[in-house]
């Protein structure tokens, strides 16, 4: 079994009620809109991009069944960012000159989520292979090229 966190990047609907917090960013920012941040911005994600996620089903799909049968492992990055730190490397990767408009955190929003990876690191051999600030370059560059404009 393998449990993914916060996965992002391109393809991933901005428009859609379940669309993660990253794809909304990236496409207000783009287009000079503005962006609301519910609580302080300190709340913090294991953010994971695409690439990381598609590698660890590869290796667990060639990985031996006596092995991994019946085992649970995260694929995430195993280290976290804070939306504030979220919101200034997209400023930059943008060029956005706005500021968030903080609004009270949402009923039920978790405060912080960081993956344990030991597991997938041991059994699969699993690293991530694209970080969480070349993620969002290249997430920021497709929606920058069009993407997921009808």
């Amino acid at each position: 079994m393998l449990r993914y966190f916060n996965v992002f990047g391109p393809f991933q609907d901005p428009t859609s009620h379940y669309s993660g917090v990253l794809a909304i960013f990236c496409r207000r920012m783009l287009a000079g809109e503005p962006i609301t941040i519910y609580g302080d911005g300190e709340q913090s994600r294991d953010f994971t991009y695409i690439d990381n996620v598609v590698h660890g089903n590869l290796l667990a799909a060639a990985a031996p069944a006596e092995k991994v049968s019946g085992r649970m492992m995260n694929l995430a990055t195993g280290s976290r960012s804070t939306l504030n730190e979220t919101f200034e490397i997209l400023r930059e990767l943008t060029g956005y000159s706005g500021q968030p408009a903080f609004e009270p955190a949402r009923a039920g929003d978790i405060r912080e989520s960081l993956a344990d990876i030991r597991l997938a690191e041991e059994l699969l051999d699993y690293a991530p292979i694209v970080d969480f600030r070349e993620g969002l370059r290249r997430t920021v560059e497709w929606y920058r090229s069009g993407g997921g404009v009808e």
